[in-house]
């Protein structure tokens, strides 16, 4: 992509979107039969599964058959399994899976996660028949911590730069620094540390390269600080 990760503390990224709907205008949706969940759980999840399965093996197909024709894959090279309230791409340079589930804190509406995974191919991500099946679908790029952080190392880091160094790096955190968030300067994005993983939240939607360019500036940011670019490399 744009500066290899090193191996030996990134385990994986993940690309992530996020969508939804009521869950009574779902295709499974009976009117008259059907109630709509008052509760989140794995029976009402279940119930979802039955009810999403027209949207979901939908959602499944127009994905398969994207990256089949855009990447010139062949039968061997990607297939697609649909069960319950998922659907997973596996393709040999990354995977995808779509996901149904009932919205926590509000049983009527669902969501829809599309997670990206395992991209063994760097230099996929930036060929334009890549992007084009990918455009705007993700918000969200975690990055697995193998060693993990110490969140309290992170903003003692942080907090330990002058004006001067720190260059605009801010870092809030709840009483407990069971995470933080890092404000990078010209970065429009929110950082997260979690400890065991660092998550960019962008506010606009957008392909696997554009996410990735946003985590090269959080990268030289970091720079600046030992212990901050020691998390990243």
């Amino acid at each position: 992509m744009t500066g290899a990760l090193p191996s030996s503390i990134i385990a994986g990224i993940s690309f992530i979107g996020r969508s939804g709907g009521v869950v009574k205008t779902l295709g499974g949706f009976k009117k008259g039969h059907h109630t709509v969940p008052d509760a989140v759980n794995a029976t009402t999840n279940a119930f979802l599964g039955k009810l999403c399965a027209g949207e979901l093996a939908a959602d499944g197909e127009t994905l398969f058959q994207s990256v089949r024709t855009g990447l010139g894959y062949k039968r061997k090279d990607v297939g697609l399994a649909v069960a319950g309230q998922s659907a997973v791409l596996a393709a040999k340079d990354f995977s995808v899976e779509i996901f149904y589930a009932l919205e926590d804190g509000d049983a009527s509406r669902y969501t829809v996660t599309t997670t990206l995974r395992e991209l063994r191919n760097a230099e996929l991500a930036r060929t334009a028949e890549f992007a084009g099946i990918f455009a705007g679908k993700f918000l969200e790029i975690s990055f697995g911590l193998k060693k993990g952080a110490r969140v309290e190392g992170v903003i003692d880091a942080i907090e330990a730069l002058d004006e001067e160094e720190a260059g605009g790096l801010r870092v809030s955190y709840p009483s407990d620094c069971s995470e933080c968030e890092i404000v990078v300067a010209g970065v429009d994005a929110r950082v997260r540390c979690t400890g065991a993983s660092l998550e960019m939240v962008f506010p606009r939607a957008g392909g696997p390269a554009e996410l990735m360019d946003g985590f090269v500036a959080v990268r030289g940011a970091f720079a600046i600080s030992k212990v901050l670019g020691g998390m990243i490399g």
